[in-house]
């Protein structure tokens, strides 16, 4: 009997915690939907999605941040990372519509500003440089998608519709409707135009890469001297 009553009330308690989420979330569910097509219905993504669990979370602790309850709001949040692996400051501002995908390891910071119908890949970082006080975050515009593992850092401003390649850093405003790839990051295309970053000295390409390349120009240079 204790057995039937213990299932009825966790049946009760997740029926519940369904029909609240589905009711307040639906701006993320639907983007879930639309934008993963792992994502076969909405009861999947309520209970199995930790990018949906991580922006609830994120709710409630930027609520008691709202409400001058931060130690409160900051314990919510490490422990919402704790369950999700993500972590996002309750300070952050977010607009509708976020999809975090998979997940594991994005970290939003403290002066973060999110637009609205941004994605966000595993190991994403909305970080600081550590030189800034004040608005040390970056902002984000509106239907953006950051690639996995990409580092988007200092108090910069990232233009709509942009797309930040896989693992790029990303270090400076970048305007909309742009494609950034690379480490440091560099402009490859904007408003559906290639951009030749040789011609561009600002847009500084990979180091290491730069680096291969003046190896093998010597190499082909000292192979060249000893066949004469």
């Amino acid at each position: 009997m204790e057995l039937l009553n213990g299932l009825f009330t966790l049946f009760l308690f997740v029926a519940g915690f369904v029909l609240v989420v589905a009711v307040f979330f639906q701006e993320e569910i639907k983007s879930t939907k639309e934008r993963d097509p792992a994502a076969t219905g909405y009861l999947q993504i309520i209970l199995l999605y930790a990018g949906l669990h991580a922006l609830i979370g994120y709710k409630i602790s930027s609520a008691l941040w709202k409400a001058n309850l931060k130690l409160l709001a900051r314990a919510v949040s490490q422990f919402t990372r704790f369950l999700t692996g993500i972590e996002i400051h309750p300070a952050a501002v977010i607009g509708r519509g976020l999809f975090i995908d998979h997940g594991m390891g994005v970290v939003v910071g403290e002066t973060s500003i999110i637009g609205e119908n941004v994605t966000l890949f595993q190991g994403v970082t909305l970080g600081g440089t550590g030189k800034e006080t004040g608005k040390r975050h970056p902002t984000l515009g509106n239907n953006i998608v950051v690639g996995a593992g990409a580092k988007i850092l200092g108090n910069i401003v990232i233009g709509d519709n942009t797309y930040v390649g896989a693992n790029a850093v990303v270090l400076r405003d970048i305007p909309a409707n742009s494609t950034v790839v690379g480490v440091p990051g560099h402009i490859t295309k904007q408003d559906g135009k290639k951009i030749d970053i040789m011609l561009d000295h600002a847009q500084a390409s990979d180091p290491i890469m730069q680096h291969l390349k003046d190896l093998l120009v010597r190499i082909k240079t000292l192979e060249d001297k000893d066949k004469h």
